[in-house]
């Protein structure tokens, strides 16, 4: 792998980060060893990894190999997203602005709310008693 033209990124989204390499090819994705789609499973989590692809029209001209860890299947394939769109940069710098455009370039800051004491959840409190 070394030996062929390479571009990497990482990207984050939740509690997952993703490490995603970029070297022209066939159009193959492979996350974690397997298949995008074997992996992700949701046709919509899928779509949503190849989303960069289509928008810079390099879809089927670059394979992609990914890893990914932490968090669910729907923060995996955010971090991969963001991964493949940085990645996309660093192989050609003038996709930039179709991938800011698309908002692909943007990191989803949305994280899960920390529990408060004296409460059951973040946001749920316990059943109020008058008496």
């Amino acid at each position: 792998m070394e030996d062929k033209n390479t571009f990497a990124a990482t990207g984050r989204r939740k509690e997952s980060v993703a490490r995603v390499s970029i070297f022209s090819g066939k159009g193959k994705i492979t996350v974690n060893g397997k298949q995008v789609s074997d992996y992700l499973m949701r046709e919509s989590l899928v779509e949503h990894v190849k989303a960069p692809l289509l928008a810079t029209d390099t879809f089927g001209k670059l394979d992609l190999e990914c890893k990914s860890t932490g968090g669910g299947l729907s923060g995996q394939a955010g971090a991969i997203r963001l991964a493949v769109s940085r990645a996309l940069v660093v192989f050609n710098p003038d996709y930039r602005t179709a991938l800011r455009r698309g908002g692909f370039l943007t990191r989803d800051p949305r994280a899960v709310e920390r529990k408060k004491y004296g409460q059951p959840k973040a946001r749920k409190r316990f059943q109020y008693s008058k008496r």
